[in-house]
């Protein structure tokens, strides 16, 4: 139960407060018996036309002290208590590694202003959407550089994801190498959940590595793959044409990146947009959750004294008025 004037203060046992009931009734009772004494006087219109002496005035103090005095220790027998209250949050994150195709061929409209700036956007949106997750960012053509290994500060991650360009690695599309140096920058990772999201619009045609056989090392590590295929056009639709200097629109090898996800738990994505990009890195970020868990520790802090002390007090400077200024005689 929680007091009105003083929100921060609970009470551990509120039945004590019923006593509050039988204080009016020992009031009448205390008025009622009050003692009543009468004095002879040959003539009492002088007395009457005197004013009010300060006793007088005050003669019902005493009982209104007690009175106060008896709530207060009611008040604090009802054990007024105060909490603090501490929460202690542990996240179990994911560690999660971006690898971002920069080859040529990233470089087509199709996707506005082009396949790149399309994809580090959306991929600067995820980013900001994981704030407790380590996330590393890794850019691959011929071969596969890590600009970034995992981290929580997504404020340098950010500014690497806006530095990067088509022509920073030689050309080429080296997906089996791509994946097998981002596995290699999660395996060591405490996070229970250890991701790899690899994007890309083209099929592996440069590395010492094939795809399939990083997917194996996926597999044991237990790291899960998610594929992303970018390319907006298919068997039926002609290519779109390509921004200058003349990038080649590439074909995506859609069944190795099936196989490649499937076989360590993740999924495969088309985009075939911007927007279909944007709900690809939404459905990611939904399958992999981070994990929660609040301790709240609660100390109470015992408050009868703030109702105790003042009730003795009254109890006091109530029997001392009743000695001394508004003392009574008979």
């Amino acid at each position: 139960m929680t007091l009105p004037f003083f929100p921060s203060i609970e009470l551990a046992q509120p039945a004590w407060l019923l006593l509050l009931l039988v204080l009016p009734a020992w009031g009448a009772w205390a008025y009622l018996r009050r003692p009543r004494t009468t004095l002879r006087m040959g003539d009492l219109a002088p007395m009457q036309q005197a004013p009010p002496s300060l006793g007088q005035r005050l003669h019902g103090l005493p009982s209104v002290l007690r009175g106060v005095a008896l709530v207060l220790a009611v008040m604090a027998l009802a054990r007024p208590q105060s909490y603090d209250v501490t929460e202690q949050q542990t996240t179990e994150g994911i560690t999660l590694m971006m690898a971002l195709d920069i080859s040529s061929s990233m470089r087509a409209t199709d996707f506005r202003p082009n396949r790149l700036v399309a994809a580090r956007d959306v991929a600067q949106e995820f980013v900001e959407s994981r704030p407790n997750d380590q996330v590393g960012l890794m850019v691959f053509a011929a071969r596969a550089y890590t600009l970034v290994p995992p981290t929580t500060d997504h404020t340098f991650l950010q500014s690497a994801l806006a530095d990067i360009d088509v022509g920073m690695v030689e050309d080429g599309t080296a997906i089996g190498t791509a994946l097998a140096s981002a596995i290699n920058r999660v395996r060591d990772a405490e996070a229970e959940s250890r991701v790899v999201v690899l994007l890309t619009d083209g099929e592996n045609n440069r590395g010492e590595i094939d795809p399939l056989t990083a997917t194996d090392v996926a597999e044991a590590l237990d790291v899960r793959v998610y594929t992303v295929g970018v390319s907006s056009f298919d068997d039926s639709r002609p290519a779109p044409l390509p921004a200058a200097p003349n990038p080649q629109a590439s074909d995506i090898n859609e069944e190795t990146l099936q196989e490649m996800a499937s076989r360590t738990g993740g999924r495969y994505f088309q985009a075939g947009n911007r927007e279909a990009l944007s709900r690809v890195y939404r459905d990611i970020s939904a399958l992999e959750t981070s994990t929660f868990e609040t301790t709240t520790y609660r100390e109470t802090h015992e408050r009868y004294r703030l109702f105790l002390y003042p009730a003795f007090l009254l109890l006091l400077l109530e029997l001392l008025l009743r000695s001394t200024r508004l003392r009574r005689f008979p």
